[in-house]
């Protein structure tokens, strides 16, 4: 049985939030876990990067070799998958969503921009698509900046990236812009709560 036919009798949907770096996404969705008032459980990510110390697979990620993640490609077992530097992969796997569905619950994926878009189009009024953006460069910059982990150049990539991945936007059903992070937390979970609310489309 297919996830989208355990969607549609178990009534599991998909929560996609995407944003670009140092925009909040994972602390809006932290904060949205331990609130535990919607029903969603958090799709762990594979990559083909090494853990960082504390890290551990299947919590964190699930850790592959390069070599493991292409064969895996190879096998069609991603929904979504990128490239994101030169050796270093990131995906969901079809089988962690399966798992979530099989138990009945919604699942929330914190996946790049890119891969939100894709996987809004497999599973179409099944998944909701919510973009977190800055409420501007400028502002994204300066976040960056306050930071004080990385260097400027780094900065000015990551920056030149958020311009980049902030064109896709359009392509999501909702846009919450964090510029100030209460009040999107708030706007996130608003808009989680009515999409599970509402009735699917067949």
């Amino acid at each position: 049985m297919s996830c989208n036919e355990r969607l549609n009798m178990e009534g599991g949907k998909i929560i996609i939030i995407s944003a670009p770096s140092g925009c909040g996404k994972s602390t809006i969705i932290k904060a949205l876990m331990a609130k535990g008032e919607i029903d969603m459980q958090f799709s762990v990510s594979a990559t083909s990067r090494q853990p960082r110390a504390g890290e551990t697979s299947g919590k964190d990620y699930f850790f592959m070799s390069e070599d493991e993640f292409r064969q895996a490609i190879a096998d069609d077992a991603f929904v979504e998958y990128e490239e994101v530097y030169p050796g270093r992969f990131y995906g969901t796997l079809k089988s962690e969503i399966e798992r979530i569905c099989s138990e009945g619950h919604n699942v929330v994926l914190d996946i790049d921009v890119k891969g939100g878009v894709n996987v809004k189009s497999l599973y179409g009024d099944k998944a909701i698509s919510i973009f977190i953006m800055p409420p501007s460069i400028d502002a994204l910059r300066q976040r960056l900046t306050g930071r004080a982990t990385d260097s400027d150049k780094v900065i000015e990539e990551r920056v030149g990236r958020a311009a980049f991945e902030l064109t896709f936007a359009p392509q999501y059903d909702v846009t919450v812009v964090n510029d100030d992070l209460d009040k999107a937390i708030n706007d996130t979970s608003d808009t989680i709560k009515n999409f599970l609310n509402s009735p699917s489309k067949n």
